[in-house]
């Protein structure tokens, strides 16, 4: 029976963590995005957020996005520095025309940080980007 299951593989979609100026309090935020650098638009997209180690788990959080457009991208969430000594992991479901994709993003401890800044797709910025 798991045979017949078609899982199919999510490309083109991805989750970055981005250093940028807050206007409204004057403050440098960190803020996780999730980019659909694909030719089509994802419909019904849920991001399931959450921080874990070994002895702490953080509450979870949820997002919908009744429409991401394609080539563009969508805040899900401003993250506090302290949640970058956990592991931050991102479940992402959406509807791609008629099939259901499924993704688990994770962010390994530590590895959010200034040093690991890159250009990101679509977004004018760099960030921490996870594929």
């Amino acid at each position: 029976m798991k045979k017949d299951i078609n899982i199919p593989k999510v490309e083109g979609v991805y989750i970055a963590v981005v250093n940028e100026y807050n206007h409204i309090y004057k403050t440098q935020d960190w803020n996780a995005y999730i980019i659909n650098d694909q030719n089509v638009d994802l419909e019904m997209v849920i991001a399931v957020i959450t921080g874990y180690s070994e002895n702490k788990i953080t509450s979870t959080i949820r997002k919908k996005i009744d429409t991401l457009p394609k080539k563009s991208y969508a805040k899900l969430e401003l993250m506090q520095e302290d949640l970058f000594a956990l592991n931050n992991s991102f479940k992402v479901s959406f509807l791609e025309g008629n099939k259901m994709f499924d993704k688990t993003y994770i962010f390994k401890k530590n590895t959010i940080n200034l040093n690991a800044l890159q250009p990101l797709p679509l977004m004018d910025v760099k960030g921490v980007l996870v594929k």
